[in-house]
């Protein structure tokens, strides 16, 4: 294989003359159409990607030729500089909606490799220009693709109805896409196969996971993560927003979010009966407990969107949640009646342009998840199910069908009504799986039969299939790093498990050791997004930079055979994740921080009176060096003082004073952040933690 250039390399004659200005080696070949053709190759003589067997997904291989995704086209070809000198290549697949971007490296920076960002819900197929820079400076170039444009799934309706398939968004785009830019890559650095490494997070990470199961040779590795299981859908939400409803009548969710934190007590004290359950059965789900602190802008998360399958696969559920025994709409003793609202109206007004309805009234109590049924009209017989109803305003922000809100007119009939949405809160109780799903155990007798009547099928895989276009096996191919969130309330901790589990019984099967090619790495302090809003900065970390550190260290796994640092230390009891103190023992590649204030996690002291802050700070080995530390006094999440770090290793001790001028109770806050080179000054692969510890003034 020819020499792959390396940074400080000179790029060749032949590469200086054809990558010299943006489109050189295409741009002659412009059709008619305005798009630059594929460079035709042998491929075009290759298998075709087939299914392994009748019933099975589709499996990719480095060498088939998948019957839809098999005419590239590039329609833009072009050097850029920002946010660093990249060559920037557009195009898609003939006869398709599909599209992908790639940003390819100058050649002295190439290393040989690409990372591959897989969207969540299908989108943009441009990459950001965080992940543009962190490519240059990895010796990689970037792949992304919009999922397949509107041949993916992106509603009930698409599944259900029009019966799209989901491998296309799930995988097979993007598979397409990885292989042919290896093509493009060729043509640009010389004759070479480029290693490629796929990542994706929520609904990405169950792609991420459909990708590397069903395909090999396309990709070499692979980062998912926040990732959940088959059994995910719809049921972390229902139990979300039944414990939201329950604990929420009497404002019980301040009191909780207080007794999690530092020096706090018991979050059960002076709940009652239907309190205690409802938050004792999503804490053995997985909800993280220290997850309440969001409890002022908490909702329903993505239950809109998962939530649909229900009413096309299981309809009579409604009526008999509120009509047979064994479901909570039958039990006298809960408040779920009194929340039920059956209202009719009519549309007042309406605007296509926003999505908005305007009701001439509006019925008294929590009209969170109506659905609105047009009951005359032409759009009579239609549903809709608002994002949000603020005084007589519907608001849709998704899964609206243009035709139908068109058709409604002023006057029409309109019946407001949240049985479903009450109903789907406990269906969780009625999905009850096999036995490796061990939070399910609270619905089980000790003989293991179901104590709530069960559902003919469940939902939970369905919509896995549906999003992913197949649902985990563990039978992934190349090497995997997981990465998973100890505070994420969308995806709860305990599925990466779930997923390790799999991985290891399939590994296995195949004669192999999991640690030979798996590490799973939890993230203490992170929730399910890697950006933070301003009110999550004194509460989160960002986990971006462990995702970047995880591509770092998966390619020099593959490459180089340096194994990747061990896997995060854990037990999960009760649905919860557990995990050591010491970061010796933990492991994963996180710091781990032991605050202190007048050396307890929560201090008395009067006003003007110093507290004295201490914190022993210890990092896995062989996870680099401590970078910074910073102190957020009064837990704004604005970290103004810097921490003075002395020498260098594996442990630190920092300290601080401050006095509090006015009374309250604070919580004081301090973030740290390693880095594997001891490089202060990068913005790539900056690992965080933070910790904190309560003070009471008066």
């Amino acid at each position: 294989m020819p020499k792959i250039p390396r940074p400080g390399d000179r790029p060749t004659t032949s590469a200086r003359r054809r990558w010299q200005r943006p489109g050189a080696i295409t741009g002659a070949l412009l059709g008619a159409a305005g798009l630059l053709p594929a460079t035709p190759s042998p491929a075009a003589a290759a298998p075709t990607c087939a299914p392994p067997r009748p019933g099975t997904p589709m499996f990719v291989t480095g060498t088939c030729v998948d019957p839809r995704f098999n005419q590239p086209y590039v329609d833009v070809d072009e050097w850029r500089d920002s946010p660093v000198r990249h060559r920037y290549v557009h195009g898609g697949f003939r006869g398709t909606d599909a599209r992908f971007s790639f940003t390819f490296p100058p050649p002295a920076s190439y290393q040989g490799r690409f990372f591959h960002f897989v969207n969540a819900i299908p989108g943009s197929e441009n990459t950001s220009a965080l992940n543009i820079g962190f490519g240059v400076d990895s010796g990689a170039y970037y792949v992304q693709t919009n999922g397949g444009g509107n041949e993916a799934i992106r509603s009930t309706e698409d599944a259900i109805l029009l019966k799209k398939d989901p491998s296309v968004a799930g995988y097979r785009v993007d598979a397409a896409a990885a292989k042919y830019s290896r093509v493009l890559a060729a043509e640009m650095y010389g004759a070479h196969r480029p290693y490629g490494y796929v990542y994706g997070g929520s609904g990405g990470g169950y792609k991420t996971i459909s990708g590397v199961e069903n395909s090999a040779g396309v990709w070499d590795g692979s980062v998912p993560f926040v990732i959940g299981t088959p059994m995910y859908i719809p049921n972390v939400f229902t139990a979300r927003v039944h414990a939201l409803r329950v604990l929420s009548r009497r404002n019980r969710l301040p009191g909780i979010a207080d007794a999690v934190e530092p020096g706090g007590g018991d979050m059960y004290a002076g709940l009652d009966r239907e309190e205690r359950q409802a938050l004792n059965e999503v804490t053995r789900l997985g909800f993280p407990p220290r997850g309440w602190f969001a409890h002022k802008t908490m909702d329903g998360g993505a239950l809109p969107l998962v939530f649909g399958y229900v009413p096309y696969l299981d309809p009579t559920y409604v009526e008999d949640f509120w009509t047979k025994p064994g479901y909570l709409g039958t039990d006298p003793t809960s408040s779920v009646r009194q929340a039920r609202i059956r209202h009719t109206t009519t549309v007042r007004g309406t605007s296509p342009a926003t999505f908005t309805l305007q009701l001439a009234d509006v019925p008294a109590g929590d009209l969170t998840g109506v659905d609105l049924t047009l009951t005359s009209g032409a759009a009579a017989g239609k549903t809709l199910r608002p994002s949000r109803v603020t005084g007589d305003v519907a608001a849709f922000a998704f899964g609206v069908d243009p035709q139908v809100f068109a058709a409604i007119r002023p006057g029409d009939q309109v019946r407001v009504d949240n049985s479903w949405y009450l109903a789907a809160q406990t269906y969780h109780r009625h999905q009850v799986p096999t036995p490796d799903y061990e939070v399910w155990d609270q619905y089980r007798t000790p003989h293991g039969r179901p104590l709530y009547p069960q559902r003919a099928e469940l939902i939970g895989p369905q919509g896995a299939y549906y999003g992913a276009g197949s649902v985990q096996s563990g039978r992934f191919n190349g090497k995997m790093i997981v990465v998973e969130t100890l505070m994420d309330i969308d995806a709860f901790p305990w599925a990466a498990d779930w997923y390790r589990t799999k991985a290891e019984q399939a590994q296995q099967a195949r004669g192999r050791r999991l640690d030979d090619s798996f590490r799973l790495w939890y993230v203490d302090r992170a929730g399910h997004l890697p950006t933070l809003t301003a009110a999550e900065q004194p509460h989160l970390v960002s986990y971006y930079g462990v995702l970047q550190q995880a591509l770092r260290d998966l390619s020099g796994w593959v490459e180089k055979g340096r194994p990747a640092p061990a896997g995060t230390r854990y037990d999960v009891v009760d649905g919860q994740v557990e995990v050591p103190a010491d970061a010796s023992r933990r492991r994963g590649v996180q710091p781990v921080i032991d605050l202190r204030a007048d050396g307890g996690v929560r201090t008395d002291v009067k006003v003007g009176e110093p507290v004295t802050f201490s914190a022993d700070i210890g990092l896995p080995p062989g996870t680099g060096e401590l970078v910074a530390a910073e102190w957020d006094f009064e837990g704004a999440g604005t970290f103004p003082v810097r921490g003075e770090l002395r020498g260098r290793g594996r442990t630190h001790r920092v300290g601080a004073e401050h006095a509090y001028p006015e009374p309250g109770t604070y919580f004081a806050v301090l973030r740290v952040t390693s880095q594997r080179e001891g490089d202060a000054g990068t913005p790539y692969t900056r690992i965080q933690n933070l910790a904190r510890v309560r003070v009471v003034v008066t």
